[in-house]
């Protein structure tokens, strides 16, 4: 499986301190091999090295790691237990958990995910595969890089406001407060979007206004974070998509997008399944590119049919956004919704033209409420956009689109 990994550096600020990292596996071989990869990078500092999750979590106050690569299976505390202690130490803490592709596996790092990781990188299956394996070493390096750098700004507006505070209190008497009295800054929150900065000022984008044409069909695209903000998606759309099916390419090895098409169902309520080759579309259903295949749809006679193909990747990704983008165009034209969630790379972006130029319309996620704001970045520069939104709106706005409303 391939990703979309190129510019991740573009969020590291040139002769900024290092993004600290601290590594947690108990194979001393793969520890010691990615403690080396990642020192390797002018812009990581391995700053802990530890064999399970108990000294990990000792040890976080001390290192003060800004990103943690957590494994799952260790002995003495594992990695889904270790998790929440390390986030209680740290509430900004990026934590990346690191599995090899087993459906336990897959399923433990998507519970992760719900917990508070803020994505997960599989393993190869042998340790020789890991040593060799060029994908998986950039995926790690890009992943650490790009949260990590994200985590670092999203922390700076919060420092400036206490020391702006601070410096308020000393020009200026005041009563004396107790702790519980003063307002605690959430900066976890933050990271999520969610905290003082989401007020601040979006940049404007150059808007194309929504299709005439009620959707025909909802067709997204999401990377790194996308499965948290797909869950949302999916609970509001539920109910508004009787009438439409909805495609999904999130970029996930095999195994993955079973589990995760599962969770889609549950969150829709609405059957959700991988898509097979052949398999006709149906409203009110969910199809989700399979992991290591391209996934697109065709035309055939009155029905629209699910095509998987085996072709190299597209943009560094298996399964890609932009073939399902392209191939939505072609069979639904202006009749066309599709949407751009949280990811890195700029997968999706050549789509969103093509369908724009059918037609039809989309919706992409803005910077604020990104874990990565890669792909839906690129996809709102290309003008094509009708709207920009916070992941909280997008369900409501999507589920008024696909009723026939772009109020």
């Amino acid at each position: 499986m391939a990703f979309a990994q190129r510019n991740v550096t573009a969020g590291v600020t040139p002769g900024a301190d290092p993004i600290k990292v601290m590594v947690v596996d108990d194979a001393v071989v793969i520890r010691g091999l990615l403690t080396r990869w990642l020192g390797e990078d002018k812009a990581l500092k391995v700053v802990g090295s530890h064999r399970n999750g108990r000294l990990a979590v000792e040890d976080i106050e001390k290192s003060n790691p800004d990103v943690v690569v957590l494994d799952i299976e260790m002995p003495e505390m594992d990695g889904m237990t270790a998790l929440p202690l390390m986030l209680a130490k740290k509430r900004d803490l990026v934590v990346i958990m690191a599995s090899t592709l087993t459906r336990r596996n897959a399923e433990v790092s998507l519970k992760a995910l719900s917990l508070g990781a803020a994505d997960y990188v599989p393993k190869p299956e042998s340790t020789s595969e890991v040593t060799t394996s060029v994908d998986f070493r950039r995926e790690l390096i890009d992943k650490v890089k790009a949260l990590g750098a994200r985590a670092i700004r999203m922390r700076a507006p919060v420092r400036t406001m206490r020391a702006e505070t601070r410096a308020g209190q000393t020009s200026r008497p005041s009563a004396p407060t107790s702790a519980a009295a003063r307002p605690a800054v959430d900066t976890r929150a933050s990271f999520r979007g969610a905290g003082p900065q989401a007020a601040a000022a979006i940049p404007k984008f150059k808007l194309r206004p929504y299709s005439s044409a009620r959707p025909r069909i909802l067709a997204i695209g999401s990377s790194t974070g996308g499965p948290q903000a797909l869950q949302e998606v999916m609970k509001e759309i539920g109910t508004a998509m009787n009438d439409v099916p909805v495609v999904i390419t999130q970029h996930m090895p095999p195994t993955f997008t079973a589990i995760l098409a599962e969770h889609m169902g549950k969150a829709a309520l609405r059957p959700s399944k991988e898509g097979e080759d052949g398999e006709v579309l149906k409203p009110g259903n969910i199809y989700v590119a399979p992991g290591g295949k391209h996934m697109t749809v065709e035309k055939e006679g009155g029905a629209v049919k699910i095509r998987l193909n085996d072709g190299p990747p597209v943009n560094f990704c298996k399964p890609a956004v932009d073939p399902l983008f392209d191939s939505v165009s072609k069979a639904y034209g202006s009749a066309c919704l599709g949407l751009i969630l949280t990811g890195m790379g700029s997968d999706g972006a050549n789509g969103v033209r093509t369908i724009a130029a059918g037609g039809g319309s989309i919706i992409t996620q803005d910077e604020e409420t990104s874990v990565v704001w890669g792909m839906p970045g690129a996809a709102a520069n290309t003008g094509m956009c009708s709207e920009v939104l916070p992941l909280k709106s997008i369900g409501p706005k999507v589920s008024r689109v696909l009723k026939g409303s772009t109020r």
